[in-house]
Order: structure tokens, then C-alpha cells, then sequence
């Protein structure tokens, strides 16, 4: 399948974004094809998945992705040559699929919102028991710093005070 694009920027950041789809989608396909091994009576190609659509939508500023739909290519057969239960089974062949494939999408989900979780937790730990602590306690200090000069500069005054009014006594 040839790849139509041109030579430009908005170009190139469709493509990638379609890249980035495809290489997000390939592992879900890769275990969608060991899933369907457990459907025996199927020839391997009777059902495949042609393309696999997902959005992205921020949970708790963390993109995650989101299942949008599934298509599935069906190899043509003879209804006369099969079962009479051969039509339903391709349709819940398709469902397990769509349902493998909806796994894969929560699996990794889930481990996003996981690792955000634990990032988070992580920041509120560092912030609770040593930047807060450490930036009160450098407030305290110069708050106490700051009342000392203050009652420095106080005592000095009171002193200079003094001394003139002994000086205007003794005067």
C-alpha cells in the first residue's frame, strides 16, 4: 500500500501521528492473533482485523487511550458449504476479538493511570515531609531572625535613649 503524502510540515505530523496509532496498535493485534487460536474450527484468515481506531483522552491530565472501534475484514465463504452455525460464529468472532482488543486498550490504561498514580504520589510525598517542612522551618528562622534585630535594634534604641537622658541630667 503506497503512502500518500506530500512534503511539509502538516504532512509529516499526520504521518507520525499515524505512525505513533499503528505502533500503539501492532502488540494489541499481535495478541488479538493468539486469542484466536482458541476457535479451531475457523481457517486462520477467515477474520482479520483491518484497522483498529483509537482516540486519546486526558484522565487527570494523563492521555490515555480509548477504544473507538474495530473493522475486521471477513475471507468470503460458501454458506452452503458450512455449518448452519458458521454465520453466527464469525459475529462472536468478532466480538472476541473486539473484546481482546478492548482488554489490550484497558490494560494499558491502566497502567498509565498507575504510573501517574504513583508519580503523584511520589511529589505529594516529597512535598509533605521535606519541601514543606523544610521551607516552614526556613521561614521560622528568619522570622526569629528577624525579631532579634528588631528587638536589637530596640535595646539600642533604649540605650541611646538612656545615655541622653542621663546626659540631659547630668547637663
Amino acid at each position: 500500500m503506497a503512502i500518500k503524502f506530500q512534503y511539509n510540515k502538516t504532512s509529516l505530523q499526520q504521518l507520525n501521528k499515524q505512525l505513533q496509532i499503528r505502533q500503539r496498535a501492532l502488540p494489541t493485534l499481535k495478541k488479538y492473533r493468539e486469542g484466536m487460536h482458541l476457535w479451531t474450527e475457523f481457517p486462520d484468515d477467515m477474520v482479520k482485523v483491518s484497522n483498529v481506531t483509537m482516540t486519546y483522552r486526558k484522565i487527570a491530565g494523563v492521555s490515555t487511550p480509548e477504544l473507538d472501534r474495530v473493522e475486521f475484514e471477513v475471507s468470503p465463504f460458501l454458506v452452503f458449504n458450512q455449518p448452519k452455525w458458521f454465520s453466527e460464529g464469525i459475529s462472536i468472532l468478532k466480538e472476541l476479538a473486539s473484546l481482546l482488543i478492548e482488554r489490550e486498550v484497558f490494560l494499558e490504561k491502566m497502567e498509565l493511570l498507575d504510573y501517574a498514580r504513583r508519580k503523584t504520589t511520589q511529589k505529594v510525598n516529597l512535598y509533605e515531609k521535606v519541601q514543606i517542612p523544610g521551607y516552614e522551618e526556613a521561614i521560622r528562622k528568619i522570622k526569629r531572625f528577624l525579631e532579634d534585630e528588631e528587638n536589637l535594634s530596640k535595646s539600642a534604641q533604649k540605650i541611646v535613649k538612656s545615655r541622653q537622658q542621663k546626659q540631659k541630667e547630668a547637663a
